[in-house]
C-alpha cells in the first residue's frame, strides 16, 4: 500500500529521523486469544501478502478474555514471525502501561508508567515477540502519578539502548501530548512521533464520557499536526456498527450530527461502489495530514473487504462532502 511518514526530529536521539510505514496499521489484540492461532496465521500472511507490514500489539493483551493471562497476542506473533522469517520486513508496534495477570513464567504488571515498569516491560515484550527491537513503543495510556520526566527518560534509555526504535503515546489529551514534547526537547529526550487515539468518521456526542480512552478531539488533531506528530487511529469502524446492523451506533455518537454524516457517507460509498467501512478507512487515509487507520479482522473476508479501501480513490469533493456534513 501507500505509505505516510512517520517523523521525529534529527536532534532528539541522534539516531532515526524518519520512517515509512504502511498506510494501513493490522491490530492484533485478539490474536492467539479470541482468535484462534490457525486464523490468526492467515490474517496476517495475507497482510503480507497485500503489502502490509505495519503490526499493532499490546503486552496486555488480550488478559480479560476467559483462559487468557496477557501476552498472547505478543507471543503469537513472536511464533509467526520465527517461522515466517519475515521479521526485517515489519514494522512491529506495542505498548506499555496497563496492567495483567501474567503468568508463573512471565508475571504480569500493574498500571503506570513508572521507569522501572517501562523498562522490565519491554524486555517482556522482546522475549514475547522473539525480537530485539521494538520498531515503535506506546504509552498505552496516560499516568498522572508519574512524572513525565521519570516516563519519557526511562524510553529515552530503551531508545539509547537499542531496544526501541520510536516512542508514541495512546489515549493523551492534547495538553499532556504538547507537555510531553516539552519535557522532550527541554531534556534531550526521545519525544512521542505517534498518537493512537479512538478516531472514526462519526464524531462523538457533546459530553459524552469515553472514560481514560478519549476520543481524536481537534484539540488533539491540531497539536498533532502542529508538532508533526503522526496519528494512529483506533476503533474507526466502531467495531462494525457501519455495516452491521447487529452493532447499533452507541448513545455516545448517535445523534442529528451522526444522521447527516452517515447518510453522507452511504451516498458517496455508493457512488464509489465501495462500502461504508471502505470509504472511513479512505477518509482516513485522504485526511491532511494523512491518519493511518488501524484496523482489524477476525475473517478473511472482513479483512480483504478493509484492505479495498486502499481502491477507494476520494476526490477533494468527496472529501468536502464527508467533511461538511454535520447536523
Amino acid at each position: 500500500p501507500d505509505v505516510t511518514g512517520l517523523e521525529t526530529s534529527p536532534d532528539v536521539t541522534g539516531l532515526e529521523t524518519s520512517v515509512e510505514v504502511s498506510a494501513m496499521a493490522l491490530g492484533t489484540m485478539f490474536f492467539g486469544a479470541g482468535t484462534d492461532e490457525e486464523t490468526s496465521r492467515a490474517l496476517l500472511d495475507r497482510y503480507v501478502e497485500a503489502g502490509g507490514r505495519l503490526l499493532d500489539t499490546a503486552n496486555c493483551y488480550a488478559h480479560w478474555k476467559p483462559g487468557c493471562v496477557g501476552g498472547e497476542s505478543e507471543s503469537l506473533l513472536g511464533r509467526w514471525m520465527r517461522d515466517r522469517g519475515n521479521r526485517r520486513e515489519l514494522f512491529v508496534c506495542t505498548k506499555v502501561a496497563f496492567d495483567y495477570r501474567g503468568s508463573a513464567q512471565m508475571p504480569g504488571a500493574k498500571r503506570g508508567l513508572r521507569a522501572e515498569q517501562i523498562e522490565a516491560e519491554c524486555s517482556k515484550s522482546l522475549r514475547r515477540l522473539g525480537i530485539e527491537a521494538i520498531d515503535l513503543y506506546y504509552a498505552h495510556h496516560d499516568d498522572r502519578g508519574t512524572p513525565l520526566e521519570e516516563t519519557l527518560a526511562a524510553f529515552d534509555r530503551l531508545v539509547r539502548a537499542g531496544k526501541v526504535r520510536f516512542i508514541g503515546e495512546s489515549n493523551y489529551q492534547a495538553w499532556r501530548l504538547v507537555e510531553a514534547l516539552g519535557v522532550s526537547r527541554a531534556g534531550g529526550l526521545a519525544r512521542y512521533v505517534c498518537a493512537q487515539q479512538r478516531h472514526t468518521y462519526l464524531r462523538p456526542r457533546p459530553g459524552a464520557d469515553f472514560s481514560i480512552w478519549p476520543p481524536a478531539n481537534p484539540e488533539l488533531m491540531d497539536a498533532c499536526r502542529t508538532h508533526d506528530v503522526t496519528i494512529v487511529a483506533y476503533s474507526p469502524l466502531l467495531r462494525g456498527a457501519y455495516t452491521r446492523p447487529d452493532r447499533p451506533i452507541g448513545d455516545k455518537y448517535a445523534g442529528p450530527d451522526s444522521d447527516a454524516r452517515l447518510a453522507a457517507l452511504k451516498a458517496v460509498a455508493a457512488e464509489k461502489n465501495a462500502t461504508p467501512n471502505q470509504v472511513v478507512l479512505a477518509w482516513m487515509m485522504h485526511a491532511d495530514p494523512p491518519v493511518i487507520p488501524l484496523f482489524s479482522a477476525s475473517t478473511l473476508e472482513q479483512l480483504s473487504e478493509d484492505l479495498g479501501a486502499l481502491d477507494a480513490a476520494l476526490t477533494a469533493e468527496d472529501m468536502a462532502r464527508l467533511n461538511e456534513a454535520s447536523g
